[in-house]
C-alpha cells in the first residue's frame, strides 16, 4: 500500500469521524428536548392518569407496577437508568446488522470465517451494552447537576405553603430531561394513587444515583419522624453542591494523568502511522513474522495494563 492510499484512508476516516460526532451533538439536543415534550405527549394522549403512569413506565422497560420488567435484573437496570425508549427487537436488529458489517469487513480484509464469525457475535453481544453504560453515565451526570436545582425548587414551594406533591410536581414541569421526567412521574404515580414515600422509592430504583438515594432517606426520615422539610432539603441541596464542586476540583487535580495516558496511548499508533508513511518497508519487511505478531500482541496487553493502572490512580470516588 502506497503512502498516497495510506493518507487517503486517514482523511476518509478523519471525515467519516467528524461528520458522525457533529450528527451526533446535534442529535444530543434535539433528544433532550424529545423527552421532555414526550412525557407530555404521553399525557395529552392519555385518557387517565393511570393510562399515562403506565404508558411512561413501559417506556422506561417497567412494568404496570413500576417494577423491573427483564429477568436480568442488572441489565434492567441499565436500562432504565439510560433513559432511552425500551426497544428490545430494534436493539436486536441494529446490534445485529452492525455486527455483520464489521464481520463482512474483517473477512473481506483477513479472510478468515472464524474470525468474522467471533467479531460479529461480540460486536452483537457487547454494542448494546456500551450504548446503554454510555447513556447511563451520561444521564447520571446531568442528573447529579440538576438536583441541587430541583431541591430548591422543592424547597421555595414548599415555603410558599404547597403540599409536597406539588413541589414535586412543579420540578417536572420547569425542569428539562432528565430531572423533569424524574421527578415528574414521582408526581404522576402519587396522582395514579402511590404514597409520597413509594413513589421517592421507585425513583431511587429507578436512577440508582446516591444523591437521590439521599433525597429519598429524607423524604422517608421526615414521614416518620416529623420535622421541617424545607429546611432537610435545602441542607441536602447544599451537601450536593459540594461535593458537585469537589468532583470538579478532583476532575481538574487528575486531568494531567488523564492527559498522559492519552498520549502515551496514542503516541505509538501515531509513530506507526507517521514510519510507515515516510519508509513504508521499515515495518513491511518484517510485519509478517511470527515473532513480531507474538511481540505486538504482548505490547497491546502491557499497554492495556498501564492503562487501567493509571485509570485506577486518578479515579476517585467523592
Amino acid at each position: 500500500m502506497s503512502g498516497a492510499s495510506v493518507i487517503l484512508y486517514v482523511l476518509a476516516f478523519a471525515s467519516a469521524f467528524l461528520a458522525m460526532r457533529s450528527l451526533f451533538d446535534l442529535g444530543r439536543d434535539v433528544s433532550d428536548k424529545a423527552l421532555v415534550n414526550d412525557r407530555l405527549k404521553v399525557q395529552a394522549k392519555s385518557t387517565s392518569v393511570s393510562e399515562a403512569v403506565v404508558e411512561l413506565r413501559r417506556k422506561r422497560g417497567l412494568d404496570e407496577d413500576g417494577e423491573q420488567r427483564v429477568s436480568n435484573r442488572w441489565f434492567s437496570s441499565l436500562v432504565t437508568r439510560s433513559g432511552l425508549t425500551y426497544r428490545p427487537f430494534s436493539w436486536a436488529v441494529g446490534s445485529i446488522l452492525v455486527g455483520l458489517l464489521m464481520g463482512s469487513g474483517i473477512y473481506l480484509r483477513i479472510n478468515s470465517i472464524w474470525l468474522a464469525a467471533a467479531v460479529t457475535l461480540v460486536v452483537a453481544l457487547v454494542l448494546p451494552i456500551i450504548v446503554l453504560r454510555y447513556f447511563a453515565a451520561r444521564r447520571d451526570r446531568k442528573l447529579g447537576e440538576q438536583l441541587p436545582e430541583g431541591l430548591e425548587i422543592i424547597v421555595r414551594s414548599l415555603q410558599a405553603g404547597h403540599p409536597v406533591p406539588t413541589a414535586v410536581a412543579l420540578v417536572g414541569r420547569e425542569l428539562p430531561d432528565p430531572c423533569g421526567s424524574e421527578f415528574g412521574m414521582v408526581a404522576d404515580e402519587v396522582s395514579y394513587g402511590s404514597s409520597l414515600q413509594e413513589a421517592v422509592r421507585r425513583l431511587a430504583e429507578r436512577t440508582q444515583h446516591p444523591d437521590v438515594g439521599l433525597f429519598a432517606a429524607t423524604i422517608r426520615l421526615q414521614a416518620r419522624t416529623g420535622g421541617n422539610l424545607a429546611n432537610l432539603l435545602a441542607t441536602n441541596a447544599r451537601t450536593i453542591r459540594q461535593r458537585h464542586k469537589m468532583r470538579l476540583k478532583v476532575k481538574a487535580a487528575s486531568s494531567e494523568g488523564r492527559m498522559s495516558a492519552i498520549i502515551l496511548t496514542s503516541a505509538p499508533f501515531v509513530m506507526l502511522i507517521v514510519m510507515h508513511l515516510m519508509t513504508p518497508d521499515f515495518y513491511g519487511e518484517v510485519f509478517h513474522e511470527p515473532l513480531i505478531k507474538w511481540g505486538l500482541g504482548a505490547a497491546f496487553i502491557w499497554m492495556g495494563i498501564g492503562n487501567y493502572v493509571m485509570r485506577q490512580m486518578i479515579r476517585f470516588k467523592v
